[in-house]
């Protein structure tokens, strides 16, 4: 390869993807997550927003689907050309042009993926019509999970940079997921070095903006006593990660721009770092 801007080679290697992407049959990934998002909606169910605690479940189920739908894409796609990126790098390769054309290339996987995720939800799902920001909320509810499944495929991006072949990669990706479910603050309340930790896993940010778009804080928290006929509807304490307002949505949505932006600076470091002496 001779050495050509970064601009143009970025352009080459999305079109390279472009091929792989039909040739290896990688359209696969679109129909695992209609799949997976059929799953995932079929048991929420249309009751979804009928209590607080029905409504958070809900949403923390999708942001699961939408995690794993994002880092699967991507997980194997750089260590599998390792040896290629070296060679290629000798000969004037940009890691950094390598990288973007992976992020841009995906970004349009990604936006195939969220239109599926979110139609196949309002099939199943009465979600609120009000949004935040916008008139309808479901432009808030595609602009959220498409930034959760983009910046997880990033991530991927950066553990399949890090790793050295597809089964270092592999064995990696149930430990983030694990991290990324954990820390999403519905399974366990985080404290101290837990809640900081938080800050930089997607799902905490995701689980910020829906519960901002559908208003969870205002939702009633519902205690089932013994006798299933009998049951008592409480107020609940709100949470200030859920607040319905344009501040806190938009900050959820700026956190996880950054940890992308985070996860692409990390991953062109570390292939940088790996080629250093071709």
């Amino acid at each position: 390869m001779h050495k050509t801007s970064r601009l143009k080679q970025t352009i080459v290697y999305i079109r390279k993807n472009g091929r792989l992407f039909l040739n290896q049959k990688d359209w696969k990934f679109i129909i695992i997550a209609a799949v997976i998002s059929l799953l995932v909606c079929a048991i929420v169910g249309d009751g979804m927003f009928d209590t607080y605690e029905s409504t958070k479940s809900g949403f923390f189920a999708i942001i699961s689907a939408a995690i794993w739908i994002g880092i699967f894409n991507s997980i194997q796609s750089i260590c599998k050309e390792h040896d290629t990126i070296t060679s290629e790098y000798r000969s004037g390769l940009h890691i950094s042009a390598y990288v973007m054309s992976h992020v841009i290339f995906d970004l349009f996987v990604c936006l195939a993926q969220t239109a599926i995720l979110v139609a196949i939800c309002y099939v199943f799902v009465d979600f609120p019509k009000d949004g935040v920001i916008f008139d309808h909320a479901v432009i808030e509810y595609f602009i959220t999970l498409f930034l959760i499944i983009w910046g997880s495929d990033i991530m991927g991006i950066m553990i399949s940079s890090v790793s050295g072949n597809p089964n270092v990669a592999m064995t990696a990706m149930p430990f983030v997921l694990i991290l990324q479910l954990v820390m999403s603050g519905v399974l366990f309340e985080l404290s101290g070095w837990s809640e900081k930790v938080a800050y930089v896993t997607y799902s905490k940010w995701g689980m910020s903006a829906l519960g901002s778009i559908g208003n969870i804080n205002d939702l009633t928290l519902r205690i089932v006593k013994e006798e299933p006929s009998l049951e008592s509807l409480i107020e609940h304490e709100a949470e200030s990660a859920y607040e319905a307002t344009t501040a806190n949505l938009g900050s959820a949505w700026g956190y996880i721009l950054i940890i992308a932006c985070a996860c692409i600076l990390i991953s062109t470091l570390s292939l940088k770092i790996r080629n250093r002496d071709s």
